[in-house]
């Protein structure tokens, strides 16, 4: 019995472990669910507010002189971040390195080396891919032809002259005849040339590469200073000269013949490297013979452009009011003038009138009166005149 009771009191303890175990997961897991369910609606809330921010973000403009990697060209150098660094470059002839017998290639290896160990400051190469233009090349053979061609034709006149003057031995025509074929063929010669140098130029896989050392040198070189900004550049001038002639000497053991390029030349340096595509069939000098003056251009403020079209409508208007109102002006004028001159006899009529009365106490008063009324009277045969006149003028227009 007391094993029983035992067993029981036992079994019961076990049940209710289990129950408060129970009770203790469905508390954790509805705990967890309302945790999930907060995370879920946080993540929402904070998904749709990251939405609106998306939508209503402000963009700030920004100046495109921060997009381009170069401020300006002067004194040949390329200055940047607003004259804190500037670069020289060195361009380059490149060699045919492997036509060269192993003795010269390592006479090259060689001096490459102790080129590369003679720097005491950091350099890039760039190698830029062109195009070959020989627009300016056939210009030069056309203005040469022509000169062949003037020349052509001054010979072939002073020969005919001298065949139709019979004045020269057989000898001296030959000779002639000899030099005026000569000058044919070397312009027949020149016509080819150009022929077969237009019909390279329309191939655009004719190609040429070109190579640079580009040589920085940084305003933050010369440590704390009180230069102003032409003096620092006149610093980085001096200093980056001293590097690329000790560039130009070490290259020059390779058999590199190397220069520094002019302000022009990195312009068109630069032209070519932002407007690789256009350079093609657009080069500098066109751009320049064209009046174009910067490497890039900025579209002004979209309300400043419709600012100045709207002061320029306002102009037009004014203009064309102030014609209609002169036009009108005009008019009236004319329309008064040819008024005064209709009514010219009537006018005249009327101050002579006033004339006699004003001088009735002189002439008396009897003839006064006489006159006033040979006035009016003068006045209305006039008018009568003027209408009989205007009535046959209808009558003939009737009988035409």
């Amino acid at each position: 019995m007391d094993s029983i009771e035992l067993l029981t009191m036992i079994l019961m303890i076990i049940l209710t472990i289990m129950v408060v175990l129970l009770i203790i997961l469905a508390l954790v897991y509805f705990n967890s669910k309302a945790k999930r369910n907060e995370q879920k609606q946080a993540t929402d809330e904070k998904s749709a507010e990251t939405k609106r921010t998306r939508k209503y973000k402000e963009y700030k403009v920004d100046s495109v002189m921060n997009f381009m990697e170069f401020d300006t060209v002067v004194d040949n150098m390329i200055s940047q971040k607003d004259g804190m660094r500037y670069i020289m470059v060195v361009e380059c002839q490149g060699i045919n390195y492997d036509l060269m017998s192993e003795a010269e290639k390592n006479s090259v290896e060689e001096g490459f080396v102790q080129f590369l160990n003679t720097l005491r400051h950091p350099i890039q190469i760039y190698t830029q891919t062109r195009t070959i233009n020989l627009d300016s090349s056939i210009q030069t053979y056309k203005e040469k032809i022509k000169e062949l061609e003037e020349a052509l034709q001054k010979q072939e006149a002073q020969y005919k002259q001298m065949v139709n003057s019979q004045k020269y031995t057989e000898e001296a025509l030959n000779r002639a005849y000899f030099e005026l074929t000569k000058q044919r063929n070397l312009y027949e010669y020149g016509k080819d040339i150009i022929y077969n140098t237009e019909k390279m130029s329309l191939n655009k896989n004719v190609l040429s590469k070109k190579y640079y050392v580009v040589i920085p040198y940084f305003i933050e070189e010369l440590g704390e200073n009180e230069f102003d900004k032409e003096e620092q550049r006149n610093m980085a001038f001096s200093e980056l000269y001293t590097r690329t002639q000790s560039v130009i000497r070490t290259l020059g053991v390779c058999g590199i013949n190397a220069r520094v390029m002019t302000s022009n030349e990195l312009v068109e340096l630069l032209y070519v490297a932002y407007n690789r595509d256009q350079a093609e069939v657009y080069g500098l000098d066109k751009a320049l013979k064209a009046g174009y003056d910067e490497l890039y251009s900025t579209a002004p403020d979209v309300v400043d452009k419709q600012m100045k079209e709207l002061d320029k409508e306002i102009e037009e208007e004014a203009l064309e009011i102030a014609r209609t109102k002169v036009s009108e002006a005009k008019t009236e004028k004319q329309k008064a003038l040819q008024e005064k001159r209709e009514n010219k006899r009537d006018l005249i009529d009327e101050l002579a009138k006033l004339i006699i009365e004003e001088n009735t106490s002189i002439i008396g008063e009897d003839v006064a009166q006489k006159a006033i009324q040979k006035v009016e009277k003068g006045g209305k045969t006039k008018d009568d005149g003027k209408t009989q006149n205007k009535t046959k003028r209808t009558r003939k227009a009737k009988t035409a």
